[in-house]
């Protein structure tokens, strides 16, 4: 854990990525079909200081596809929120960042460093990572046409032997990224493997623009030894927020006091998954939230007393009501646990 001092300066001030102020040094990492709206707001609601949408194909913008236009959707209350795009085609990628600016996007965000495998057949993600010369004309393509800030997310390398992420960064910055988020794994680890945060640190002090760093935060001590280690402007959490949106308020709460909230209780946690469930039927319809939120109620129950059984409910449940039904069962049986 990092000493008292740092975790007080660092506090829970707020940054600069060029004229969007940040309120705080806590950011939800882009996840694909994760970041919807309904989880973006209860995490700002938690605290967090910056919320990115899932990843959005800039082919897709250009023929008007009916998802990816929904996934657009931005609501006031999770502003600043940053778009993240990918592709691959420097003049697609400009003109994709031409609408997702007029749809309101408070920052437009490159994705360099996503592992997936139909991602980087096309050249795309992490793939842009072997050729820095196009990801640097993609950075300058975007920038000629916006006027919101513009930032990239990539990984340390493709892999150990070509671990090239301060040059890589370094070129982004000077083609005009106004920040750069580092993901300290390679593509080759994929999610797996320990993330190196010493490259996030060597990234951090060759960029004079904020670097956000990202991986293996899943608690406010590892938020705030990120912070410390690396110098980064801002801790960006991924799979740490997953059924745990209160890590941002608990994360606030330690970098202020060097004190931890108490975790949530088992009951706080299923009411927010049920008012999760309600927030996506609200805004994608039964069929759909139905169907995306059952990952989202797993994650929440995850670590509990007897949740083994109510995940399985969850995962055959069809409709939104039966799903809400399988919640109310596992909470009266949490409370039985509690009287017991």
């Amino acid at each position: 854990m990092g000493n008292a001092t740092p975790q007080m300066r660092h506090g829970p001030h707020g940054f600069d990525i060029a004229r969007v102020r940040i309120s705080n040094p806590l950011a939800l990492a882009p996840m694909a079909g994760v970041c919807d709206a309904p989880f973006r707001r209860i995490c700002k609601e938690m605290g967090c200081g910056l919320v990115y949408t899932e990843m959005i194909s800039a082919m897709a913008l250009m023929y008007d596809n009916r998802r990816t236009l929904e996934m657009l959707q931005i609501f006031d209350d999770e502003r600043p929120i940053a778009v993240q795009l990918f592709g691959s085609d420097p003049d697609v990628m400009a003109r994709a960042a031409v609408i997702v600016e007029r749809l309101g996007a408070d920052i437009l965000d490159i994705n360099m460093g996503c592992p997936a495998p139909k991602i980087v057949r096309g050249g795309e993600g992490a793939a842009l990572m072997c050729r820095p010369g196009l990801a640097w004309d993609i950075v300058r393509a975007v920038r000629a046409v916006c006027s919101v800030p513009v930032t990239v997310k990539i990984r340390t390398g493709w892999d150990e032997e070509t671990v090239n992420a301060v040059e890589f960064a370094a070129g982004c910055v000077a083609a005009g990224a106004d920040a750069v988020a580092v993901h300290g794994r390679t593509r080759a680890q994929g999610y797996g493997g320990a993330a190196d945060w010493s490259v996030i640190a060597r990234v951090a002090q060759a960029v004079p623009v904020p670097v956000l760093g990202n991986g293996d935060v899943d608690s406010p001590e590892k938020a705030a030894r990120m912070l410390d280690e690396t110098g980064c402007a801002a801790v960006m959490v991924g799979r740490g927020a997953l059924g745990n949106p209160w890590i941002f308020r608990r994360a606030l709460h330690y970098f202020s006091t060097g004190q931890l909230l108490p975790e949530p209780r088992p009951d706080e946690r299923i009411s927010m998954a049920m008012r999760h469930l309600k927030d996506a039927a609200a805004y994608k319809g039964d069929e759909a939230a139905a169907s995306q939120m059952r990952k989202h109620l797993a994650w929440y129950m995850r670590g509990l007393r007897g949740a083994a059984r109510a995940r399985d409910a969850i995962m055959a449940a069809p409709r939104v009501a039966d799903l809400q039904d399988a919640l109310m069962e596992y909470l009266d049986h949490l409370l039985v646990f509690e009287r017991d």
